[in-house]
């Protein structure tokens, strides 16, 4: 007993997760007596795993692409194609920071990459200052859900759930918050009486021009994935090396020089995940071992018999723990548990997986720890509370997506085929 208090008091004073995950396995088959040699082998399983290959390189590919020029390029696009809505520049926003979370994987690097550009532009065009700062906040991690993003390849690793129809059950609900939101942000330009821009084929043109680089790389890497021409590990790779060599040979807006320093960020994060994740796997073999995830859910069927209870109990905890964890942890930590548990309620696994992603995506922007509120406050130099109350409307219209989620499964599986 003195063991687990200690491991639980050195998670709350800092103490790297991955430490404490992998000392708890340790501790565990220490305890019943097994040979502790079993978690080094269980940590070496993730060379096992060829789809892993795709984090470092997509990981590595959307952080070349937030040193470049691309984040203005996808501005100028979308204002050019989309600026003359009403509300134009609203859904430009939704619609840009979606597509680059989705690139990167990562909401805070959307948030202090796209930032700097929307929120004057938003400010300028005479939108509410709250508004335009609820908006900035919420969709840094709006991107979540759609293909190739780096939670929906982990999930699917963790999960041995398959990533490809991973990629196509997260477009709906994606698209779904997206158009939500975007009407939301039209109903504020309409009550600030936001003037209209014109639209100009020359500047369509001109935007498509300079982001004639990037437009492909959507069709490239989805389009080879589901034409079966690539695998998804390869398609990875293909959209790594297409990267390399748009920005740093032909924009030129990375320069050789630059490149290690940027191999060494986005490795540095990918080097966090699979520690995290080693560790991970031979701690769910213990609490497997050891049939924690049936005595989990014979507790909670104990308590709950009906299905949408039981959903809408998850979805209460995930945004909980979606604002306490980062997402990566949450995933590695809580998924194995979740999924025997789920398996027994009737759930899918690729559902499960676009709610548990869809709550840790509103997690991140939730009140009082959401990551996005912190990240946000320190990019505007504007207290943390007034974040709260300008992300409110945002959250509560996520909230609306995620309960459509849950209970209309045909969202997230029609385009799967399931």
């Amino acid at each position: 007993m003195m063991i687990p208090l200690l491991l639980l008091l050195a998670a709350i004073l800092g103490a790297p997760l991955f430490i404490v995950i992998a000392a708890s396995a340790l501790n565990g088959f220490h305890t019943g007596g097994i040979d502790i040699s079993v978690v080094v082998l269980e940590i070496n399983r993730i060379v096992d795993m060829p789809v892993l290959v795709t984090i470092p390189l997509f990981t590595f590919a959307g952080y070349l692409m937030g040193e470049s020029g691309t984040p203005k390029r996808l501005l100028e696009l979308s204002r050019a194609a989309l600026g003359w809505m009403p509300g134009g520049l609203t859904v430009v926003t939704m619609s840009v920071c979606a597509a680059f979370t989705a690139l990167t994987g990562a909401s805070g690097v959307t948030i202090i990459a796209l930032g700097s550009l929307l929120y004057p532009a938003l400010l300028a065009e005479k939108y509410p200052e709250k508004f335009s700062l609820g908006a900035i906040t919420t969709t840094g991690s709006l991107g979540l859900l759609f293909p190739p993003a780096i939670p929906l390849i982990l999930f699917g690793v963790v999960a041995e759930a398959s990533i490809d129809k991973l990629f196509l059950a997260g477009i709906a609900p994606g698209l779904l918050m997206v158009v939500l939101l975007s009407a939301y942000g039209m109903y504020v330009a309409q009550r600030a009486k936001i003037p209209l821009r014109k639209f100009e084929w020359a500047a369509l043109g001109r935007a498509m021009r300079s982001a004639a680089w990037e437009l492909p790389l959507p069709f490239l890497v989805l389009g080879g994935i589901y034409s079966g021409y690539f695998a998804i590990s390869e398609a990875a790779a293909v959209t790594a090396f297409y990267v390399l060599i748009v920005e740093v040979f032909i924009y030129r807006e990375v320069p050789l020089r630059k490149l290690p320093s940027v191999m060494a960020r986005s490795m540095t994060l990918v080097g966090g995940i699979l520690v995290i994740l080693g560790a991970s796997l031979a701690s769910t073999n213990y609490l497997i071992d050891q049939q924690v995830p049936m005595k989990l859910f014979e507790i909670v069927r104990q308590h709950i018999s009906s299905k949408y209870t039981f959903l809408m109990l998850l979805n209460v905890f995930l945004l909980i723990l979606g604002c306490l964890l980062d997402i990566f942890s949450a995933i590695v930590l809580i998924v194995p548990l979740l999924l025997p548990i789920a398996a027994n309620y009737g759930i899918n696994p690729i559902h499960l997986g676009i709610i548990f992603l869809a709550n840790m995506q509103i997690g991140y922007n939730t009140p009082p720890v959401g990551m996005n509120l912190f990240i946000a406050s320190y990019r505007f130099n504007e207290p943390v509370v007034k974040l709260y109350r300008a992300s409110v409307p945002f959250i509560l219209i996520l909230l609306l997506v995620v309960l459509l989620i849950t209970y209309v499964p045909a969202i997230s599986l029609t385009l799967a085929g399931m």
